[in-house]
């Protein structure tokens, strides 16, 4: 018999801490186990989209659609972002470097994940479909993320839960946007999702060895994408264990023995692979990341205005299953997926910044909103059933609608953000594309995508490092996670007259720059060429407005 919508993997399941005690799981139950109903409380009967005969893919698909229509309203919204711009960039260097043997910056001491992984697949979409064509691969990416949240949460808690889990991360705005966004997150996210799914998918057949092995791949690709989602690995190790627990403690340790060894395993032999050059980039993009100045009580009042109501619900998932005393494990379980959403924030709280924060809730957020998705399935079956239940149900689906708007709102003024690019670009073109001197660009992310002269990339300078001809640089390996270059070697430069054109937008490195405009002055070398605006009022993008200065070698 086919379980009802109120009967969930891990909620109505009503498990029991003996192992061994478990019946065999029904086609639709949950990956633990099955016992008992609550004392004093009948079965509940088939309601909602069983009652009426709704194929049950369909809520799903009505959730991706939403979600696919307001990631793509974002895919224009601005000119790639500087990460967009490096990453994308990046990639077409990697495949030159492998199709034609031409030499690379050294990119994996300072990128926080693997330059071999997401960038040249990122670079493969953007050769077929230009940046809308890279942002629609991260589309595809948190679509299948959607999915594959659905059906854990279907696995533990039913399809009513997974419903409304689904819902609540497909709408969150961090969720949009990087449905909208052509960086690596996108693909670890969904990289920890399959690994999620994998662990759950496991059941109670013994060891399952082979699957904690996939898992363990799974996760460890999702760690070498991007080196910060090693922070939700033992959120992923916990959910195995959980689901293991009815086959034994022993059983339980074993997978989680062997997911740990096999992660630990592959990521080791990436890192030996690599060289030091991974191992630097781990060291000091993630384990020696710099501090910012950013209050640590904005950081997470930030995190709380986009994933207040995902972390609401997932707290009351956890007391609703505690205060009714069912299953202790369970509790501990919906514990495990709210908490994760508190370990993006609390970990950039510590580091007083909030660079990216808006892209790393959302990787908790997928965990909280499972456990959400289990507190409205709660709240449903504490209706009485019937016609009480129906409406119920009706009122928790219209009730989307607040996270739709604020999801819709918050992921537009994520994706324009930062300025365009495309006045400096288009007026910088002949100066880049024509000649083969040195430029010290203060952000050259996006003047290097965009232009041919990017592939040149021994020419590219900016405030942060100088390259120089052989493709060395003076700030060494950390020179590209700092804030800002070191002076004296600027002034140096300057003052040899190494760059052939310098552009400044006092920015980023606003102290720098006078330092540099002061050594202009000096050096006698440069002459005053023109002022370029940047997003002009009425372009695409945000209101913020300003100028690159632009300062050229006298001949």
């Amino acid at each position: 018999m086919e379980q009802g919508p109120g009967r969930d993997l891990l909620s109505s399941s009503r498990l029991t801490d003996e192992p061994g005690l478990a019946a065999t799981p029904r086609s639709g139950d949950s990956a633990l186990a099955q016992s008992a109903p609550v004392a004093g409380r009948p079965e509940p009967a088939a309601a909602g989209w069983h009652a009426t005969r709704v194929p049950p893919w369909l809520p799903l698909l009505a959730v991706l659609v939403v979600q696919a229509l307001l990631s793509v309203r974002l895919l224009g919204a601005d000119t790639a972002f500087q990460d967009e711009a490096t990453y994308l960039w990046a990639g077409h260097l990697e495949w030159a470097h492998v199709l034609h043997g031409t030499s690379l910056p050294p990119f994996a001491s300072y990128f926080s994940g693997a330059p071999v992984i997401y960038p040249p697949l990122g670079a493969l979409a953007d050769s077929v479909g230009g940046l809308a064509g890279a942002r629609l691969l991260s589309l595809a990416f948190m679509l299948a993320s959607t999915v594959l949240g659905w059906d854990v949460t279907r696995r533990l808690f039913g399809r009513r839960a997974a419903f409304f889990a689904a819902a609540l991360f497909a709408v969150l705005g961090s969720t949009l946007h990087l449905g909208a966004f052509a960086t690596y997150d996108a693909m670890s996210l969904f990289l920890l999702a399959l690994a999620t799914w994998l662990a759950t998918g496991a059941g109670e057949r013994a060891e399952a060895t082979g699957r904690m092995a996939a898992t363990g791949v799974a996760l460890a690709l999702a760690n070498a994408t991007a080196y910060s989602t090693a922070l939700f690995d033992p959120v992923v190790i916990a959910i195995a264990v959980f689901v293991a627990w009815p086959a034994g403690r022993r059983v339980a340790g074993r997978r989680a023995g062997t997911l740990v060894a096999v992660t630990a395993v592959l990521l080791i032999a990436g890192v030996l692979i690599g060289g030091s050059t991974y191992l630097t980039g781990v060291t000091q993009t993630t384990l020696e990341r710099a501090q910012g100045s950013d209050p640590s009580l904005i950081v997470l009042l930030r995190a709380w205005s986009w994933t207040g109501i995902v972390i609401v619900l997932a707290l009351c998932a956890v007391f609703s299953s505690w205060s009714h005393r069912r299953d202790r494990r369970r509790t501990w379980l919906l514990a495990v997926l709210a908490a994760a959403a508190l370990l993006g924030p609390v970990e950039q709280a510590i580091l007083h910044t909030t660079d990216s924060l808006n892209k790393h809730v959302g990787v908790g957020a997928w965990f909280a909103a499972i456990a959400a998705g289990y507190a409205v399935e709660a709240f449903i079956e504490a209706a009485p059933a019937g016609r009480s239940r129906t409406v119920t149900t009706t009122g928790c689906v219209i009730a989307l609608a607040f996270p739709v708007y604020f999801g819709a709102a918050q992921s537009w003024q994520f994706a324009t953000s930062w300025p365009s690019s495309a006045t400096f670009v288009a007026i910088f073109r002949p100066i880049a594309d024509h000649g083969s001197g040195h430029l010290l660009v203060e952000d050259p992310g996006p003047a290097r995508y965009y232009l041919p002269a990017g592939a040149q990339w021994q020419r590219w300078s900016s405030t942060r490092n100088i390259v120089l001809p052989g493709g060395a640089s003076t700030g060494g390996p950390r020179a590209d996670v700092v804030a800002a270059g070191n002076p004296a070697a600027f002034a140096r430069y300057v003052s040899q007259g190494y760059f052939s054109y310098i552009a400044l937008n006092f920015a980023d490195t606003t102290t720098l720059d006078h330092q540099i405009r002061a050594d202009i002055a000096r050096s006698h070398h440069y002459s005053y060429d023109q002022v370029i605006p940047y997003n002009p009022p009425g372009s695409a993008g945000t209101e913020v407005t300003g100028t690159y200065v632009v300062w050229r070698l006298k001949s």
